[in-house]
């Protein structure tokens, strides 16, 4: 066997590997044995084909598969003996010669690698990475309130239509006439509350429910009746509203902060601000955490300007989704990728010298985490440990989540790398201005 080593471009090298029979022979026999043991052929019984048959039908596919398979191995044990780092992997050079499998015994593959570029970043106190925390203000923290007070409120009746109450109503179009009917103001826009604004229990108005929902479900709800049978029914009815309810916040009583908090940690409005400030101050400190990861990972490209072999990764690409993108769709999202795939190469060097790991516990923690947020977007901020370590079980069982995390773990643990060894710049800034600095990333 020889290897030789060429430059074909700035990052990019061939390898041009040549095997001989003594090489790939011992696995070609041994795949052509396997054959004859499995081989069905009428006129001989299983495991009886001569091995001259069996030569003749699979010898040349053999040769093949296996002086490639040889070669292969040996490009990546040579790139692994003479430490080459690589990006991305090694694939079949466009530069390949005739094969003839069926005469010669020497054979010669050509390989791409794409050379890894050097990191060699020290970073120190001069390296100045920003941080924003967001500013809580009066209309943040009234409208946090507001959220907060609407899980321990409840309807009441009310006599006229200020807003987006939930009505209870009487339809009647001479053929059907459904009594507490549902119509939910909250559900509609402003333009499709405005006939509504005003009215009082008693009021009559004449209505077209296609043009009031343009969902056929909404529709059959309101009319107690199927989807199907919609068609058969006359769009337009009277309508009488009997029956106005509005959702009203708990009044901020005793009563409220024993059912709110049952464990006595908020006893008066005061506390409760501080509670809610607390809140906020958790939620964005996720934001601007999320922030500061990709001012990091953005600083982090710019300190290093590695050079990527651009052109081996395009053809990389193309190679490992074996066709199902053009080099067209593949140039269209590179920038893109290679940002990402550039970070991941810098994560992976710092995790080295690091020796930065995420251990089984850190996982778990992390999905439960996950869990309790998911649960509080439905309305259920105390969820029971029970039920959030359930939920962590299921989010890690499942692979492509379960691979989410580590990535975010291991990426977490890289940026506090970064952070503990440059000088972090905290600034405050409006709910307005972190928006559009989100933005700007």
């Amino acid at each position: 066997m020889k290897i030789t080593r060429v430059q074909k471009e700035p990052g990019v090298s061939l390898l041009k590997v040549v095997v001989g029979e003594s090489d790939y022979g011992e696995a070609v026999e041994k795949m052509l044995h396997s054959y004859k043991r499995k081989a069905n052929i009428p006129g001989f019984r299983p495991g009886m084909v001569p091995m001259g048959i069996i030569k003749k039908m699979y010898g040349k596919g053999a040769v093949a598969e296996q002086s490639y398979r040889t070669a292969s191995e040996a490009a990546f044990d040579y790139l692994q003996k003479e430490k080459i780092d690589y990006v991305g992997d090694v694939i079949p050079a466009e530069e390949q010669g005739d094969f003839d499998f069926d005469n010669s015994t020497e054979f010669e593959f050509v390989f791409e690698v794409g050379e890894a570029p050097k990191y060699d970043v020290t970073l120190s106190d001069k390296d100045k990475i920003e941080y924003n925390r967001i500013k809580i203000d009066k209309k943040m923290h009234e409208s946090f309130l507001e959220n907060f007070l609407r899980r321990y409120g409840r309807l009441v009746d009310v006599d006229e239509v200020s807003g987006d109450e939930a009505l209870t109503v009487t339809l009647d179009n001479g053929d059907l006439r459904v009594e507490d009917a549902y119509v939910g103001l909250i559900s509609m826009g402003e333009e499709e509350r405005k006939p509504f604004h005003g009215k009082k229990v008693g009021d009559k108005m004449d209505i077209d429910i296609d043009q009031m929902y343009k969902n056929p479900a909404q529709r059959a709800a309101m009319l107690h009746v199927k989807e199907e049978e919609l068609k058969d029914i006359n769009p337009k009815f009277s309508m009488e509203i009997t029956k106005i309810r509005r959702f009203a916040n708990p009044e901020i009583n005793d009563e409220f902060f024993k059912t709110a908090f049952p464990d006595g940690s908020v006893k008066s409005a005061a506390e409760l601000d501080t509670y809610i400030d607390s809140r906020i101050d958790r939620e964005t400190l996720r934001e601007s955490d999320f922030m500061f990861i990709a001012r990091t990972r953005d600083y982090m490209l710019k300190r290093a300007a590695l050079q990527m072999p651009e052109g081996f990764l395009k053809r990389w690409l193309y190679t490992i989704n074996e066709g199902k993108f053009s080099m067209e769709e593949i140039e269209k999202d590179f920038d893109s990728f290679l940002k990402m795939f550039t970070w991941n190469y810098i994560q992976r060097h710092i995790i080295d010298a690091e020796k930065i790991t995420v251990s089984k516990e850190e996982a778990e923690a992390e999905a439960r985490d996950l869990a309790a947020v998911q649960f509080a977007q439905y309305g259920m901020p105390d969820a029971p440990e029970d039920m959030l370590a359930r939920f962590a079980k299921n989010i890690l069982d499942d692979k492509e989540q379960n691979r989410r995390i580590y990535e975010k773990l291991y990426e977490q643990k890289v940026v506090d790398s970064i952070k503990s060894k440059v000088k972090v710049v905290e600034k405050s800034v409006s709910a307005e201005e972190f928006a559009k600095l989100a933005q700007s990333l």
